[in-house]
Order: C-alpha cells, then structure tokens, then sequence
C-alpha cells in the first residue's frame, strides 16, 4: 500500500513502566511503519480514567453526550484506518487499563448502535484492528491451555467482530522475561515484522 495522507495507525499501550518490552515494540513497530503517519496513544502516561460511571452508563443507554475524554478518543480512532493493541498479558487478558478503555470508548451510540427493536448495527468498519500482546509464558503454555485461543476469541470475536471493526495480525511476543535478550529480540522482530506488513497490505477506506 502507498502512503496515504488519509492512513493513519493508532499505536495504543497499557504499561506503567515507559522502560517496558511493551514501549520498546512500540518504538520498534512505528520505525518499522515509516513513512506512514503514527499517532501513539500510551494510556498510563496520558492518565487516562478507565472506570466506566454512571455517566458512562447513561450514554451507553441513551447514545451521544459522551464525557471529553472519551471524545477525545473517538477523534482519535476516526483519524485512524489501522489500530493496533500492544500490550502485556496479565492473568491472560489485556490490563485492566485497556479494557477499561474499550469499555468506555467502544460504546453503544459510537462503535455499534443497538436496540431490542432494531438489534445490532456494527460502525467500526472502516477500522482495521491489530494485535500484539506481550506473554511471560511460552508459546506452548498458552496452546496447551486454550490461553491464546481464548484471548483472541474474547478480543478479535467479541470485540472487533461485534464492532465491524475489519480483523488485522496478531502476533504474540512469548517469553517476554527470559534471560536471552537475543531470543527476546527475535520475538520483537518476528511480531514487528507481522504487524508492519499486515498494516502496508491493508488499503485505504474511504
């Protein structure tokens, strides 16, 4: 794919440590992007407030009037054509800041609309989602246990899917702490390597 004005990715991270794997794949993946435009979202650093409230209840039951931070997020996403999520597992999940981030970013009136009258209406088409979660445990630890499996099930199924969202890689990073930094970098270059050109294959839309 050309570089286009018009294609923008979203690098979003979940770690408090800015000296983490999670920042330095980041770094690793928007030098392997260029030249196309990067936008970086780093939770943590930004202090982003994960706690979905009341407030964040009553536009998810009534649509619109969402809180400015989650606006600020939405014009984000609406630059972007690609998003990728990189992030450390934990507990075989994403953090607990990234889903709160979905929680009240993806919401009923934005990323979907839904109703009991006219069900559900996926928005997120135009967006293609990737990602790039970062394991302590080996690949075949989390095969043997159905971990991956599940991970990508509940994100790429229960969320991209359900928002229309168009699924992009993922590429997982195992044995993030073991001692061998060149077996480490191996990982990072592989997963860099599968979301760069995943992303460089994906056109532009409208």
């Amino acid at each position: 794919m050309s570089t286009d004005d018009n294609s923008l990715t979203l690098l979003v991270t979940a770690n408090p440590d800015p000296q983490s794997l999670t920042h330095h794949v980041r770094d690793r993946l928007a030098s392997a992007l260029h030249p196309r435009p990067v936008e970086v979202a780093d939770l943590h650093q930004e202090q982003f407030e994960p706690t979905f409230t009341l407030a964040d209840r009553h536009t998810y039951r009534e649509g619109g009037d969402y809180p400015p931070d989650v606006v600020r997020e939405h014009r984000r996403l609406e630059r972007a054509t690609d998003l990728v999520l990189i992030f450390p597992v934990y507990w075989w999940s994403m953090p607990a800041l990234l889903k709160g981030w979905i929680d009240r970013v993806f919401i009923n009136g934005w990323a979907f609309d839904y109703s009991a009258a006219s069900g559900l209406r996926p928005k997120l088409q135009r967006l293609t989602t990737h990602l790039l979660p970062i394991a302590g445990d080996a690949s075949g630890t989390f095969e043997r246990h159905g971990y991956d499996r599940a991970l990508r099930t509940q994100i790429e199924h229960g969320i991209v899917d359900y928002c229309g969202s168009r699924r992009g890689a993922t590429a997982f990073i195992h044995e993030s702490e073991q001692p061998s930094p060149e077996a480490t970098a191996a990982g990072v270059e592989r997963a860099v390597r599968i979301i760069s050109e995943a992303v460089r294959a994906d056109s532009p839309r409208a």
